[in-house]
């Protein structure tokens, strides 16, 4: 039953982890953030500081690992969208 477990937080952190990837690349190559929420990246990258930070009161390495390859996707997409929105013209 442990194997189960641990096959289940690895295939939602994973899943969680990436979530942003496919948003990542399409910003990246099209810098297009119209349709994308400030406030929204802000506070998930927000959330996922701490869920690092509680990964790191725990010692557990998933939900670090994990929440900080999401945090890392997410800020890309956060300072694409400052940098457009809010950055000189």
């Amino acid at each position: 039953m442990d194997f189960i477990g641990e096959l289940l937080g690895y295939v939602a952190g994973i899943c969680t982890a990436i979530v942003f990837l496919p948003q990542s690349v399409q910003t990246i190559k099209t810098k297009d953030v119209s349709g994308l929420s400030f406030g929204t990246y802000v506070i998930y990258c927000i959330g996922m500081l701490c869920w690092i930070a509680y990964g790191i009161y725990l010692h557990s390495i998933q939900m670090m690992l994990f929440n900080t390859i999401s945090l890392v996707f997410a800020a890309i997409i956060l300072y694409i969208i400052i940098k457009n929105k809010y950055g000189r013209e």
